[in-house]
């Protein structure tokens, strides 16, 4: 039975500047023929794809936090949606609060994403949209409004003013979603993601177990932040890179003395190789 290897991509896998080094390539490539490896990502099929040119990925991936399962070749395994009504009530309550969502949902069954948001934005999301300036399937709207297939809606601001909302949400919906509230690394300030009650990482590698027949006990994951925290629970080895939250090294079975920047992942996988 073949060991498993699934990892998050932002501040694990991938660097600061959103690249994967030749070193880290070669050595996770080095565990295809084999191993299983995968991604578990907050990211979108699109951006997965992008920042994974010349990088090895042989099952299903697990995106948008586990709101969407699929294969780099576009074939989708299993989809969590959240529905027009609710994300839409979703939006109105944080229009209360004076924020707004990014919105991101399914346009088809051919992959193609959609990335919706307010033309009112905060300084935070401001910076964050420069980053996508050139893709196409970005969207501003006056009147901001949900999609019939939503995979998640995200917040970023102030942590108390993102607490005030999941309260109000929680009020409105109870365990009927998931909210993830983290700290975003390098911005100093705090998202919330709000998605399908079962739409995590761990749900999400129960489905690529099941499509693809591996053993959780030969699984190792890698991550940095609260939404790796699930898969850490489930997998055999968990694996937190050196600049992970603090609170995330502490569910970590091993804390790498290397953080994303410096190879931590595959500084790992080498030495494991070695042993």
């Amino acid at each position: 039975m073949k060991n498993i290897y699934i990892t998050d991509l932002d501040h694990t896998f991938l660097r600061t500047d959103l690249s994967v080094s030749d070193y880290t390539k070669k050595i996770w490539n080095s565990y295809a023929p084999h191993s299983i490896l995968s991604i578990a990502t907050a990211r979108t099929y699109k951006k997965t794809a992008k920042f994974l040119q010349g990088v090895e990925v042989n099952a299903p991936m697990i995106l948008l936090d586990g709101a969407l399962i699929a294969t780099m070749d576009k074939k989708i395994i299993a989809t969590k949606f959240i529905s027009q009504d609710v994300a839409d009530t979703i939006i109105e309550e944080g229009e209360r609060l004076g924020i707004y969502p990014f919105v991101l949902s399914l346009v088809d069954d051919a992959l193609h994403e959609s990335f919706s948001y307010s033309t009112t934005l905060n300084s935070y999301q401001s910076e964050i949209i420069k980053r996508y300036v050139d893709d196409d399937y970005t969207q501003a709207f006056t009147n901001l409004r949900a999609s019939q297939n939503n995979f998640k809606l995200v917040y970023m601001a102030e942590e108390m003013l993102l607490e005030a909302l999941e309260l109000n949400l929680r009020m409105l919906f109870g365990d009927e979603l998931k909210y993830i509230l983290a700290p975003e690394a390098y911005m100093g300030c705090y998202f919330l993601t709000i998605l399908h009650k079962n739409a995590d990482k761990s749900h999400g590698i129960k489905s690529v177990s099941e499509a693809m027949g591996f053993d959780l006990n030969k699984l190792t994951v890698f991550g940095d932040n609260y939404n790796d925290i699930g898969m850490f629970e489930l997998a055999n080895t968990s694996v937190a890179v050196a600049n992970a939250q603090e609170d995330v090294k502490k569910r970590a079975d091993v804390v790498l003395t290397r953080s994303n920047d410096e190879d931590g992942v595959a500084e790992y996988l080498e030495n494991l190789s070695s042993v």
